[in-house]
């Protein structure tokens, strides 16, 4: 049970929630995920399980991708549709409007994540000075926009069109923030109404497996035919074969000579005969050194 079981996730559910199930339905005490995704919002989520949970630092940088309602003529407390709506008093965009406005939110880009956030300000997190009524001091983060595209407008209500856009960012791009930016800057307000992870890192929604199946497979003892390789992902990682004494040396945490391959320096993936990860370690010049070891010397 170590490896890597990607979740499509439905609205409802928090993230610990879901990792809640997977741990209680395994057995298995070691499991988190690659990324919260809100209650209300649906998609990939990656959830790590037993050795697996040590390589989720190695994903904490992946890009994301979304989908996104973005409704305008209002804006939310929370910058989503949970929140307490105040209609704008502006008339609503068009879509050529706002088409023409993606464009500057494209790039690298500076952005000050919602109230509503777990991000820490003054040791206590922001949305629960928020739910105080107190406003969070919150600072800038640079993020990246590698795409933000309109892929289908509704405007059956002229006052309240919905816009469903296609996002493409870097780790910490909160999309409710962008939503809100976006109707700041074209003056009628506007608030995130739906949201679907599609992708995380190399984890896609075609990968992913509804929550009922998961509750099925696990229930059945047969979580493992769900899961992927503890190291999907890591494949930039070039990989190092060991057996015999070196994986027993490496079994005890003790460096490797390492042959002359021609192989830059940096994290390799140690795997044994079979191909089975056994290690993650860093290359250096005439050495592997052991930084995450998955096996025992018993075993």
């Amino acid at each position: 049970m170590d490896g890597i079981l990607v979740v499509a996730k439905h609205p409802g559910p928090t993230s610990h929630d879901i990792v809640a199930l997977v741990r209680r339905l395994t057995g298995v005490r070691r499991v988190g995920h690659g990324g919260t995704l809100d209650p209300f919002a649906a998609g990939v989520l990656p959830v790590f399980v037993g050795h697996a949970t040590r390589l989720v630092e190695y994903h904490l940088k992946d890009d994301k991708e979304y989908r996104a309602l973005v409704s305008f003529g209002a804006r939310s407390t929370t910058d989503d549709l949970d929140g307490e709506l105040t209609p704008s008093d502006a008339p609503a965009p068009t879509r050529e409007v706002v088409e023409a406005a993606l464009a500057g939110f494209r790039g690298e880009i500076e952005q000050i994540p919602p109230d509503f956030s777990a991000v820490r300000v003054a040791g206590r997190k922001a949305y629960e000075l928020a739910r105080h009524g107190e406003k969070p001091e919150l600072r800038p983060r640079r993020v990246t926009i590698h795409r933000f595209d309109m892929t289908a407008w509704d405007g059956d209500d002229p006052a309240r069109p919905v816009a469903t856009l296609e996002v493409r960012c870097s780790a910490g791009t909160y999309i409710r923030a962008l939503a809100r930016d976006l109707g700041e800057q074209l003056g009628s307000g506007a608030y995130l109404a739906a949201l679907s992870r599609t992708q995380s890192g190399p984890f896609t929604l075609e990968q992913a497996h509804v929550l009922d199946d998961v509750r099925t497979a696990l229930a059945e003892g047969r979580g493992s035919d769900l899961m992927l390789p503890m190291d999907t992902g890591l494949e930039s990682f070039p990989v190092v074969t060991v057996s015999g004494t070196d994986l027993a040396s490496l079994a005890r945490g003790q460096m490797l000579r390492r042959a002359r391959d021609g192989q830059a320096d940096g994290l390799v993936r140690v795997v044994d005969e079979t191909g089975k990860l056994v290690a993650i370690a860093r290359a250096e010049t005439g050495l592997i050194k052991p930084e995450k070891v998955f096996i025992s010397v018993a075993g």
